[in-house]
């Protein structure tokens, strides 16, 4: 699974995973992070995610990675802003108040460019990676982050039902990943309504995350 993979699934508009609200978890489950307004808060691969919508609808700051530059053109769109958009290092940045989208190879994404941020809420990176590619990713979001908390969302289901993406990663990966850096604490377990994709049976877990 490469870059291509996605680029490909944006053009055909095979986009499943973008949802029509914001996530019911991350509404329920997002003042367990205890940030104050106007907190700045990263998205990695999010898409064009309404969640992005409801975080600054809530008086926050975002900042987003995604791979595919048509998504975040329709994001922008959706929002109905115009975006600035500039050149930095190997990504282009797309800005305007209260927002900002680094476009390119999340790996490409340094601490430096990226800035501070006061949490992470992952709720289509992780699950969207192949097991060999998780981690890097793992290690690279807490080092870009300075290990700012993190709000994360997991699928668990059979993994021999579905191919994948989206992954099934259960606690005892997330604990893998995770727990040199951070005190993973399990906040919720919830059903997926019909299941995964029509396919089997799967639960959404919600995770927050917090430095030892």
């Amino acid at each position: 699974m490469d870059a291509n993979f996605w680029h490909a699934k944006w053009e055909r508009n095979e986009i499943g995973f973008h949802g029509s609200e914001a996530h019911s978890l991350l509404v329920e489950h997002f003042d367990a992070l205890a940030l104050p307004p106007g907190s700045r808060i990263f998205l990695p691969l999010c898409g064009k995610t309404l969640d992005i919508h409801w975080l600054l609808a809530q008086g926050h700051r975002v900042v987003g990675a995604e791979l595919s530059p048509l998504a975040i053109q329709q994001l922008f769109a959706e929002l109905g802003v115009e975006p600035t958009v500039s050149r930095v290092g190997a990504l282009d940045r797309y800005a305007a108040e209260g927002l900002d989208v680094y476009v390119g190879d999340i790996f490409d994404l340094t601490a430096e460019i990226l800035g501070p941020v006061d949490a992470v809420y992952d709720r289509a990176a992780l699950v969207a990676l192949p097991h060999t590619m998780r981690p890097r990713y793992t290690a690279h979001l807490a080092a870009i982050t300075r290990e700012a908390p993190q709000l994360l969302i997991c699928f668990e289901y059979d993994q021999s039902q579905h191919a994948g993406p989206p992954f099934s990663i259960d606690a005892e990966e997330v604990r893998q990943h995770y727990a040199g850096r951070f005190r993973p604490t399990l906040l919720a377990h919830v059903d997926v309504e019909g299941g995964l994709k029509g396919k089997c049976p799967a639960t959404e877990n919600v995770w927050l995350l917090r430095k030892d």
